[in-house]
């Protein structure tokens, strides 16, 4: 009966501590996995685009500007936008509905930018928000791209609220870079579309998501206007060093702590079985008889 209830013992242990380490590692491997997935959509993209030709560039983005064209003609686009047509083909050169991907040095972010925000869309990635501009640049665009942050399964824009006025950041459309520079930063409500107009003199980007981290009652929008790109597109140096986030390695010193406990929850029982084996062998020594009797 004893034994027995060391099996179950042992059973129920062992279940609780991998469970605890896959609970542990699941948004470290899965924000992995994301972004083993974003990174190869992207590299997909350019891949397209390096197979096309100028002419068919040109169509692309003059199509992309003719639907900007027809969507600032609205007067509230952001409710109208269903009587432009065209937009989940407009700029969609892979047919899986990437228009583009962004890049935020400071905050390590490289994602592509997906037609719509969608739950499948924002699950994944980033989006474009249907009734703001397409990101073709120029005067009179507003560009709002928007993404989850806090999501146990993809970083996203987690981070974002760590920049400030002057940081910088690119949208990669077709073989062109477009470079902005945040100069405002506003929370807002849900409702409150006033900081996604368009001003005909600008060209403008804004980075949408939701705040308070975790609770999600208020917008936070990160503007950016268009300045000029200082450095050859279509390159991509990588870092000499890699930048670990706090969350990866939180999760691998607490999965090696619970795996070195199991080594020594092993240990120790196999010295208790050890023990326990020798005390009954020497039980079972039959005790010598006493000559004299």
């Amino acid at each position: 009966m004893s034994k027995r209830r060391n099996v179950i013992t042992t059973v129920i242990f062992v279940i609780t501590l991998v469970s605890g380490i896959c609970l542990i590692a699941y948004p470290s491997f899965s924000n992995w996995w994301n972004s083993r997935y974003q990174s190869r959509a992207i590299a997909n993209y350019d891949h397209a685009v390096a197979n096309m030709n100028d002419s068919d560039k040109e169509r692309i983005l003059a199509e992309a500007e003719k639907y900007n064209d027809r969507l600032s003609e609205l007067a509230a686009p952001y409710d109208e936008y269903d009587s432009v047509s065209g937009y989940d083909d407009t700029l969609d050169i892979t047919g899986t509905g990437i228009m583009g991907y962004i890049t935020i040095p400071k905050i390590n972010v490289y994602l592509p930018i997906y037609h719509g925000t969608s739950p499948e869309v924002l699950n994944i990635a980033v989006g474009h928000l249907q009734g703001s501009s397409l990101p073709t640049g120029g005067k009179g665009r507003h560009t709002v791209i928007s993404a989850h942050r806090g999501l146990p399964s993809a970083k996203l824009f987690t981070d974002i609220d760590n920049l400030i006025e002057d940081d910088v950041f690119t949208l990669t459309i077709l073989d062109e870079v477009l470079t902005y520079e945040v100069d405002q930063i506003n929370i807002v409500l849900p409702t409150d579309r006033s900081e996604l107009t368009a001003a005909d003199d600008m060209d403008l980007v804004t980075l949408m998501t939701c705040t308070p981290y975790g609770v999600n009652t208020h917008r936070l929008l990160v503007r950016a206007h268009r300045i000029d790109t200082v450095y050859p597109h279509n390159v991509r140096v990588p870092a000499d060093a890699v930048q670990v986030d706090d969350l990866t390695v939180y999760s691998a010193i607490v999965a090696a702590v619970l795996i070195l406990l199991l080594i020594y929850w092993l240990i120790m029982s196999r010295l208790r079985r050890s023990h326990n084996f020798s005390q009954e062998k020497i039980y079972d020594i039959p005790l010598k008889k006493n000559d004299n009797s």
